[in-house]
Formats: structure tokens, C-alpha cells, sequence
């Protein structure tokens, strides 16, 4: 959407042009028309979807960024929600708009739905926790009995289609309800028309539990490239769905959520969120860091007259600072990172651990070769900052690396985002145990060359 398309459709609106309106954005596809209504105001986006047919409002609406869609719906009465969106969306979509609002309005619009079998769905669905796969399966699908003859099963399967935008599988259940397998559609054309469902049936399909976290549903559909997944209950009983898309749409929150707690923030914030929201998201991370700041100042005045003696070691102490905070956060972005896709198991920490160590010793030879090398012709070869500030640097180099692989593995098996152990929080433990290094190996080396 170009910035002049989006202005003529406001200048359509403020002449309340609706025959020109509907003619530009008729053909439209849906997010783009979500993305024309995140940069109006609230009457500008009323005005808009009363311009749209029902269908294409409730395709909009589900397109919409959370906060804009859920300002939007909170100007609307419960009626006009359901009547208007929730009576056009599949139960997915349905629920994902519903779970935001209050509880009474969350009834109110239950009781406009027109379809009681729908509204019964919206209702199972928004007992799930969001964050599993029953709060994000759909329950619309088709399904076929594995008893079915081929006719029969064409004959169900065309009109369970009817009502539906996209086929992805179709499932195969016994007479109870529980997960068999899939049908494979070449076999309504190879297959005699007198065989039924349960002989030509793929039986080998991947499924997950209602209770699923989204992240493992999320690997096993990357796993196996499937374009949905069955949910089954603790028995078995096929009850819904998730897409593809669905779960791109959740990856998609995951990741800006993990970038945010590695980059200091306490809660997910938006540019559009208030100055106290994003105040108070940033702020504790800040006082920290902080606190971080003064613990490194009262460490230094410890060291005090080694710092007075040797006043150039204070031009390193940056460096050092860096290149600790540098590769603790590289080492822990590839735990993090190996914890996420399940490539680092418990059966190959030992060997993830092994192969850092390998890699930081050699990081540290070269960087600390570097330093030397540079130290050497600016103080002399044996001059205390020429030494202390490799053998500083080579300690540090390592701790680091130790230090940002270790502790995403400790707060994921205490059930703590990893992701948390990123950014500030690597930052200000090596800036304080790099200083400590630094002083220490200073100081003992001043003492060995007096």
C-alpha cells in the first residue's frame, strides 16, 4: 500500500464517497485492507467496513494488528461483532477476536451468534490455554467415517466442502469419534468404488494433544512439512486443526517477544503503546543495568592504587568490557537458538559445551595474539599492561563463552525463557567478572615484576 493510494482513500472517506470507496477496495485483498485501516482513526475504519461486503469485513478484521482490531471492536456493540464478523469467520478466528474482550462482552456476542453449533465450538475453544494447540486448532475440516464406502464418502466429503474455504487433509475416524488415519485423495480415482475408507487409508499421521504447547506443534509441522496438523483429545477423538498459517502467525509473535527480552524489554510493547506502557517495559532492565554500572565503579575503587600506578590500563577496560559482552551474547544466541529447534538435547550438552570451549580457546589465542602484538610496540615487551591485558583478555574470552552457553540451559530446565538470558543480563555479568579478571591478573602481576 503506497502512502498516496492510503491518502486518496482517506480524502474518499472524509467526502463520504461510498460508490468510489467500494469500487477501490472491492478487489482488495484483505490485509491490505487491514493495513488502509491501521493508519486510519477509529470513525475513518467504521466508515470503511460498513463499504465491505460481510465476508471481506470479517477476512479484514482478522488481518488487523491486535490492538488496532481490539480498539475497534470496543467502539462496536456485541450484536453488530457477531452479526457482522464472527458469523463470517471460521471458529479460529473467531475465538482469537473473542479471547481479548471481557467477559461480558464476550457473552453478549455468544448470544448474537447465529450458528448455535458454532457458538458451542467458540465456546470448548476458548477454554483452551491460549499457548496450546487446542486455543488455536479450528474445528472446521472434513472429516469421513472409515467404514464409508468410496461413493458415500465422495458424496460427504463434497457437501462438508461446501462450507469451507480450504481443504487441507481429509481425516479418517472410527464409529467413536478417535483418529485413524488420512485419505489420501488419488485413491477416489484409483480405488474400485467398492472399497471402503479404512482400506485405502494412510493410518501414519502425526497428530497433537490439546494440551500441545504451540512451540513443539510448531517444530513437528516444520519437522514433517505438513501443511496442518489433527488435534485429538486425551482419548483420540479427532476435535480440530491448525494450519500452516496459524502458526506462522504465532512463530511470528514468539520471535518479536524473544527480541524484545534479549534487547532489555519486560513486556511485549508497540510503537503505538503508551509513554507509561513502554516506560514501564524498559525501565527494569535499565535499573539494572544501572546497578550493573555502580557495581563495576565500586570494583574499580577497589583497585584504586593499581589503577593509579598503571593510569593506561583504564584505556582497556572498554575492550575488555566489549569483547566479554560480545561473545557471551553470541554463545548464548546459539544455545538459545539450539534449545528452540530441539537441536541441543540434553544428550548433546556435554558436546555442545565441548565444542564452545574449543572454539573460544582459539577466539581468545588470536584475539589476545592481537593485543599483544599491539601492546608490544606501544608500551615494550614487558611492560605489566603489555601482559595483563591479553592474559585478561584470554580469561575473559573464555568465561564468557562458558558463562552465555550455560545459562540458557539452566533457566530452560527451571522453566524460564532462555531467551531472557540474552543481551543485558550477559552484558552486565561479564562487565563486572571482566573488571574482576582484569584487576586481579594486574595485580599479580605487578607484584611478580616488583
Amino acid at each position: 500500500m503506497t502512502k498516496d493510494f492510503i491518502n486518496y482513500i482517506k480524502e474518499l472517506i472524509e467526502r463520504k464517497d461510498s460508490v468510489l470507496l467500494q469500487e477501490k477496495i472491492s478487489k482488495l485483498h484483505p490485509a491490505d485492507i487491514a493495513e488502509i485501516c491501521e493508519e486510519l482513526d477509529i470513525e475513518e475504519a467504521r466508515f470503511l467496513y460498513r463499504q465491505l461486503d460481510n465476508e471481506q469485513a470479517a477476512d479484514a478484521l482478522i488481518e488487523m494488528d491486535e490492538d488496532e482490531r481490539n480498539e475497534l471492536l470496543e467502539e462496536l456493540p456485541s450484536e453488530a461483532i457477531a452479526k457482522r464478523f464472527v458469523n463470517y469467520m471460521d471458529t479460529d478466528d473467531a475465538v482469537e477476536i473473542i479471547r481479548d474482550l471481557d467477559e461480558d462482552k464476550q457473552e453478549e456476542i455468544l448470544l448474537h451468534i447465529k450458528d448455535i453449533e458454532q457458538a458451542g465450538d467458540i465456546v470448548d475453544l476458548l477454554q483452551y490455554d491460549e499457548d496450546t494447540a487446542g486455543g488455536l486448532m479450528s474445528t472446521e475440516m472434513v472429516v469421513v467415517n472409515e467404514n464409508w464406502s468410496m461413493p458415500e464418502c465422495l458424496k460427504e466429503m463434497r457437501r462438508q466442502a461446501e462450507e469451507l474455504d480450504d481443504i487441507y487433509y481429509v481425516y479418517v475416524v472410527d464409529d467413536d469419534e478417535r483418529l485413524c488415519g488420512l485419505f489420501p485423495l488419488a485413491k477416489m480415482i484409483t480405488s474400485p468404488s467398492v472399497s471402503k475408507v479404512k482400506h485405502v487409508m494412510n493410518t501414519k499421521v502425526v497428530s497433537v494433544d490439546v494440551d500441545t504447547p504451540i512451540d513443539e506443534v510448531t517444530l513437528l509441522i516444520e519437522k514433517y512439512n505438513l501443511v496442518a496438523i489433527p488435534v485429538v483429545d486425551k482419548i483420540n477423538r479427532l476435535v480440530g486443526q491448525i494450519t500452516v498459517d496459524d502458526v506462522m502467525d504465532e512463530v511470528r509473535e514468539q520471535t518479536e517477544h524473544d527480541q524484545q527480552l534479549t534487547a532489555g524489554l519486560t513486556q511485549d510493547v508497540e510503537t503505538s503503546d503508551s509513554v507509561f506502557v513502554q516506560t514501564k517495559a524498559r525501565l527494569p532492565w535499565l535499573i539494572i543495568g544501572m546497578l550493573g554500572g555502580i557495581g563495576s565503579s565500586l570494583l574499580l575503587n577497589c583497585f584504586e592504587n593499581t589503577l593509579g600506578s598503571h593510569p593506561e590500563m583504564a584505556l582497556f577496560i572498554p575492550l575488555l568490557a566489549g569483547m566479554g559482552g560480545n561473545v557471551g551474547t553470541q554463545s548464548s544466541a546459539i544455545a538459545v537458538q539450539g534449545l528452540a529447534n530441539n537441536s541441543l538435547s540434553s544428550q548433546h550438552i556435554f558436546k555442545h559445551i565441548l565444542k564452545e570451549m574449543v572454539v573460544a580457546i582459539i577466539n581468545a589465542t588470536i584475539l589476545s595474539l592481537m593485543v599483544y602484538v599491539y601492546n608490544f610496540f606501544v608500551y615494550g615487551a614487558m611492560d605489566m599492561v603489555t601482559l595483563a591485558v591479553p592474559l585478561s583478555l584470554f580469561v575473559v574470552v573464555l568465561f564468557a563463552s562458558s558463562f552465555g552457553t550455560l545459562i540458557p540451559m539452566v533457566l530452560e530446565r527451571i522453566d524460564i525463557n532462555p531467551a531472557v538470558a540474552t543481551g543485558p543480563f550477559i552484558q552486565i555479568i561479564n562487565d563486572i567478572s571482566g573488571m574482576t579478571f582484569y584487576m586481579i591478573i594486574a595485580m599479580a602481576l605487578t607484584r611478580l615484576m616488583c
